[in-house]
């Protein structure tokens, strides 16, 4: 029989920017799909009810909790524990390297090899990397369009998207990504916790996981 030992694994600001990042993330999307095609009759708008507005109001308090998860999350990339830094996700060593390429002959049941590690494997360190770089386009372009007549968001916005327009049909095209990222992401943490007891799942509430001894 295998025997675990209990691990320290995700600090308090981690889970603390998890929660924030998955939370805000389902309500820009719900508000969003809302903004973009109003499916209540917007004829009561300012008379009986505010139900734009009101979307506004949440998909703009969602749009600031999500901007300040990047915060955290970017403060974790270079000033958190040996398991929340960016380099322990590269593959630039010839473990992470081995990793990589382990976990995805694994995840495509090819290999049942599993190379336990603590933190993240260097496929899912690698695409949630590429969602932070994402968010920070997301980011922008949310505020570009918030705020067009700030001189710095209209710079910034108008010198990466061109117009706001464009910046609008990207941040449209963006969201669905998010979505599919967090479906593959709750399958995949579902898939790993029914493969190997690591208590990855639990490890978000904890920060505590499980490796064999």
């Amino acid at each position: 029989m295998a025997t675990f030992e209990k691990k320290y694994c995700w600090s308090v600001l981690f889970r603390l920017f998890h929660w924030m990042y998955a939370l805000s993330i389902v309500t820009l999307c719900v508000t969003g799909f809302y903004i973009n095609g109003p499916w209540t009759n917007t004829m009561i708008e300012g008379s009986a009810s505010f139900p734009m507005a009101i979307m506004r109001f949440i998909h703009f308090i969602a749009g600031y909790a999500f901007a300040s998860a990047i915060i955290i999350r970017a403060f974790l990339y270079i000033f958190g524990n040996a398991q929340e830094r960016v380099w322990d996700i590269l593959p630039v060593t010839p473990r992470n390297i081995k990793n990589l390429f382990s976990t995805i002959l694994r995840y495509a049941y090819i290999s049942e090899d599993h190379d336990a590690r603590l933190g993240h494997n260097v496929l899912a360190g690698l695409t949630y990397l590429f969602t932070f770089v994402v968010a920070i386009f997301m980011i922008i372009s949310g505020f570009f369009m918030l705020f067009p007549e700030a001189t710095t968001w209209f710079n910034i916005g108008t010198s990466i998207f061109g117009s706001q327009q464009w910046a609008r049909y990207i941040h449209h095209l963006l969201m669905w990504w998010f979505m599919m990222f967090a479906i593959i992401h709750v399958y995949l943490c579902i898939w790993n916790d029914v493969k190997e007891p690591e208590g990855i799942i639990s490890s978000i509430f904890t920060g505590d996981k499980f490796l064999h001894k």
